[in-house]
């Protein structure tokens, strides 16, 4: 048996207040992890490109305000 499938067996015996405190956990963690990402991904310059472009869009007349 994977260890994911262990998992998920050991998951499915939890209490509704266990399983709610494990999908709070995962979910603050996942949200950790995708601003970790997002923050390594700005400091790379990886979205300079894409910033560029919806500034110069914008200065276009490309959008609309909110």
């Amino acid at each position: 048996m994977s260890r994911v499938k262990e998992l998920q067996a050991e998951i499915s015996n939890l209490s509704e207040r266990e399983f709610a405190e494990l999908r709070d956990w995962l979910v603050e963690r996942d949200w950790k992890t995708w601003d970790e990402q997002f923050e390594a991904d700005v400091n790379a310059g990886k979205l300079d490109r894409l910033a560029d472009e919806a500034l110069r869009r914008h200065a276009g007349g490309h959008s609309t305000p909110l």
